[in-house]
């Protein structure tokens, strides 16, 4: 029977996304069930050393010119490839643009099945459980994973990307890719959108808006308390998209990936949209009115209640003090 777990590492402009460091740690909990390997994925040209800290048993890496840049018919060319080589139990795919454009055409151009927004996996009499989130968050489904292979979109949330890092290299086994065929897609330029009124991605402090902020003049509220505190005010894909604040201060799949130190949220739910860019912070807090709200699932510390009650005496005590 087939055990080992094929994860698909995600890279660009020279760096390992952190979702590939959670699936590679949701890959070692699966594979302790399987009693198989986790096998990393690393398709590119010229960047074998990105398999340096990864914390897998062994790393596949496709050296060729057409994988320098990202298409999605050459990764479910590769990947149909390699497993038809390996026939592993499950490959994982992040739930990212990138995860789920290679994940559905992999699907149907292999008729296998995929289990999508999978938070975490468990064991259970040698069979394999994955807990998935539906409806942005808010119903947790729990099911079986299909057998003999599947394909399995993670979203953050589940597991640390620091569990999916090691000091230890791994073995690197260079695999030839296919021949590629049909390709429909080529990649022409990268351009890289300028950074704007403020870098979020450097800020160690970022207080985020979401819908719950209501109005655009209610955001006064998070600016108040980011001058009291010393952070940067970001927001979440609604805000953006009324044009209360500009895309620079996008957190998201849609916008930017941030690592604060700390990360507190007003009023946002916690949709897997909007967690995927917030996975490498160290401390997440949430306020919300909802006690069921996905962002709690993620947060360190929570609270329930009305930001417009609490934030303003928050920003008062900052300013006393």
């Amino acid at each position: 029977m087939n055990k080992d777990i094929l994860v698909v590492i995600e890279h660009i402009r020279g760096e390992v996304a952190d979702i590939s460091y959670m699936m590679i740690a949701a890959a070692r909990q699966l594979a302790e069930t399987t009693e198989g390997e986790v096998l990393a994925v690393l398709m590119g040209s010229g960047i074998e050393n990105l398999a340096g800290n990864l914390a897998a048993d062994k790393v596949i890496y496709l050296e060729d010119p057409q994988l320098a840049n990202f298409t999605s018919d050459t990764y479910q060319q590769s990947l149909e490839n390699l497993i038809r080589e390996n026939n592993p139990r499950a490959v994982v795919l992040g739930h990212t643009s990138i995860g789920m454009e290679v994940a559905s055409l992999l699907s149907a151009k292999s008729d296998l099945p995929l289990v999508s927004s999978c938070l975490s996996f468990s064991g259970e009499n040698g069979s394999v459980k994955f807990t998935s989130q539906l409806y942005g968050g808010k119903i947790l489904a729990e099911g079986l994973i299909p057998e003999p292979i599947a394909l399995l979109t993670m979203v953050p949330g589940g597991y640390k990307p620091e569990d999916g890092q090691s000091s230890t290299p791994p073995l690197v086994i260079t695999a030839a890719a296919p021949q590629f065929a049909d390709l429909e897609i080529s990649v022409k330029q990268y351009i890289e959108p300028e950074t704007g009124d403020v870098d979020i991605t450097s800020e160690p402090l970022l207080i985020a808006v979401g819908r719950g902020i209501q109005l655009e003049d209610n955001i006064e509220i998070a600016e108040e308390l980011a001058e009291a505190i010393g952070g940067v005010v970001c927001a979440s894909r609604p805000v953006v998209d009324q044009g209360w604040l500009p895309t620079s201060r996008l957190v998201g799949k849609s916008g930017y990936q941030v690592k604060p130190k700390v990360y507190l949220t007003l009023g946002i739910s916690g949709a897997p949209e909007h967690t995927e860019g917030i996975a490498g912070s160290e401390t997440i807090i949430a306020i919300n009115t909802d006690p069921a709200a996905p962002i709690f699932n993620i947060a360190k510390y929570g609270v329930v209640e009305d930001i417009f009650d609490l934030v303003p005496v928050l920003t008062e005590k900052l300013e006393e003090s």
